[in-house]
């Protein structure tokens, strides 16, 4: 199939000057672009086909070889193949612009440039106890920040005068460079992307919008919070510059360890010592729990040693709900060391009337081991 003729396809005369060629392929390109037009093989086809007409006709050499021979002046390969390939280094960063800017990039605005202007954000480390951690708390933290400069308003600039436009990017925020057939685009190395120069800056905050400050804000530790919780303070960071947005803080919760709970999520568990006469006769025991109270469990007779019993909802809250974690108690026995005559004596006494219904797990034991030495 012959090919149309460029300026045919970019719907120009041939007399059409640069800029209007370049509005044509705009239009043309905006309207067939492939984003716009997804899974449509024609719209591709026309895409491509505008890119191929305006990469000649937008080269001034290749224009004149076209307007002389026509279609045969590339039919050797010195043409364009479609889609970029014909443009000079500015025609195509700026087309590419007018692609962003319709498609929700945009040209580069101040809002944008206050956007890369967020002030930072800040951690503090804050260690509370394990009866903290049940209850919540309300606590006053200092640490030092950037506040947004009083005397110029956050701008830099001395009271009466203003920021002037950069001298480097015009106020762009980014300056171009081409690197062969490409264009490359960056941050503008004098005015770090604000577009705007400081000629006159504010003696209070040099220039810089923002001063270092000592800051104290109380914060609220909501129960159930556990070690490594994470707790974010929106806007509670540093000023942003130049209008920017301020940053945020992200409190650390580190929890001491505690002398009698141990915890796992919201259950809490810790081990509880009995004498032998106690785990053997049974016994009912006071146990302390995490609020502060007391709590009673009924230890029965031949409770064997690691047992463990389970206090529900004795644990710690879940976070920002009603309902809370278990406490579990493990049964510790402990073997009485320096007996003295009586004790021993009573012992052994013992001893000698216990029989064997008296420890099932030793009589099982033995068991097994006297049918491994038979076998």
């Amino acid at each position: 199939m012959a090919k149309r003729d460029y300026y045919d396809v970019l719907g120009v005369n041939k007399n059409a000057t640069p800029e209007e060629l370049k509005s044509a392929y705009r239009k043309l390109a905006v309207k067939y672009h492939p984003d716009k037009n997804p899974d449509n093989k024609s719209a591709e086809d026309k895409f491509k086909e505008a890119g191929e007409a305006y990469g000649i006709l937008s080269d001034k050499s290749k224009r004149e070889n076209y307007d002389n021979f026509g279609h045969a002046a590339f039919e050797n390969g010195s043409g364009s193949q479609g889609g970029f390939g014909g443009f000079s280094g500015a025609d195509f960063s700026d087309i590419f612009e007018d692609f962003f800017g319709d498609f929700g990039g945009g040209r580069r605005s101040s809002r944008s440039r206050n956007s890369n202007n967020r002030g930072s954000d800040l951690r503090y480390d804050l260690t509370i106890t394990l009866e903290e951690a049940y209850t919540g708390k309300k606590q006053n933290i200092q640490f030092s920040t950037s506040e947004k400069c009083n005397t110029c308003r956050g701008n830099g600039s001395k009271p009466g005068s203003s920021p002037d436009r950069c001298t480097y990017c015009g106020g762009n925020g980014k300056v171009r460079s081409n690197q062969g057939f490409f264009t490359v685009q960056q941050t503008c190395p004098q005015c770090g992307g604000n577009g705007e120069e400081i000629t006159n800056p504010c003696n209070d905050c040099n220039g810089q919008g923002n001063k270092q400050v000592s800051k104290k804000i109380s914060v609220t530790i909501p129960k159930g919070v556990d070690d490594g919780t994470r707790i974010r303070l929106a806007g509670k960071g540093e000023a942003g510059t130049r209008g920017g947005t301020t940053g945020d803080l992200y409190l650390f919760i580190n929890i001491n360890s505690h002398e009698i709970f141990k915890r796992s999520d919201v259950n809490l568990f810790f081990e509880f010592p009995i004498s032998i006469a106690d785990a053997a006769l049974g016994v009912t025991i006071e146990i302390p729990t995490i609020d502060g109270k007391k709590a009673k469990i009924k230890i029965p007779d031949g409770t064997q040693d690691g047992k463990q019993f389970r206090l529900k909802g004795k644990g710690m809250p879940f976070m920002r709900r009603g309902d809370f974690g278990d406490l579990y108690v493990q049964v510790k026995t402990e073997v009485p060391v320096f007996l003295n005559k009586e004790q021993k004596e009573l012992l052994e006494k013992f001893r000698k009337i216990e029989n064997e219904k008296s420890n099932p797990s030793i009589k099982k034991f033995f068991s097994k081991v006297k049918s491994f030495w038979n076998s």
